[in-house]
């Protein structure tokens, strides 16, 4: 039995990890085998590579290499974790994945969209989603929720999230118009939902895409 790939998808604050975390709790309890990723970061190279991306203190990144050290820690990712589970015929569960750098530096930055499509079909060996859970939240609910997080003394916003509301308006275009080019595989859900109607939603819908792909009876 093949394994299927799943990864969710949204604005920053829109509680993609939240229901990354309670999918997972759901699917151990369903004795279904998987594995629970993130992008970037997922591997120790990748790891490091995300701490070079996310560290406010790297402003001066140019966007280039921004684009090429997401798709470096991407082809790590896949060839070190994500290949192998899916081999394993596991369910792989992931925070973010090509889709984010589409939406992020394609459309946020301003870049060419077709060259990043190029340069992540190089880096992932052309693997797609099986389904993709795209959480879709304004750029202004999605601060406030950022900002709620961020106690005194605590951790800062990394150098993405402190990104202008117009970058962060352009990310969530780039996401509503990759989802109308691939309706197919993504599933659009609205991210002012509470925690727990976000979570009955992905659910259904993966639980019959297990019970298609004979991970339940």
């Amino acid at each position: 039995m093949a394994g299927i790939f799943i990864t969710l998808e949204g604005p920053d604050g829109a509680g993609k990890t939240t229901q990354v975390k309670k999918l997972a709790d759901w699917l151990k309890e369903l004795a279904v085998p998987h594995v629970v990723t993130r992008e970037p970061g997922g591997t120790p190279i990748s790891d490091a590579i995300r701490a070079l991306l996310l560290d406010p203190n790297h402003k001066e990144m140019a966007s280039p290499t921004e684009i090429l050290l997401y798709a470096a820690s991407r082809a790590q990712h896949v060839e070190e974790k994500i290949k192998p589970a899916l081999a394993k015929g596991w369910v792989v569960l992931c925070d973010r994945f090509v889709d984010a750098s589409i939406a992020y530096q394609g459309y946020g930055l301003e870049m060419p969209v077709e060259e990043i499509e190029k340069i992540n079909q190089f880096a992932t060996g052309g693997l797609k989603p099986t389904r993709t859970y795209l959480i879709d939240l304004s750029p202004e609910v999605g601060k406030q929720r950022l900002q709620a997080r961020v106690s005194p003394g605590g951790a800062e916003l990394d150098r993405i999230e402190q990104k202008q509301i117009s970058y962060h308006e352009r990310v969530r275009e780039g996401f509503y118009r990759i989802y109308k080019e691939n309706e197919e595989r993504m599933v659009l859900i609205d991210g002012n939902r509470q925690q727990e109607e976000l979570f009955e939603v992905i659910k259904e819908d993966l639980e019959a895409l297990l019970r298609q792909n004979q991970f339940l009876k």
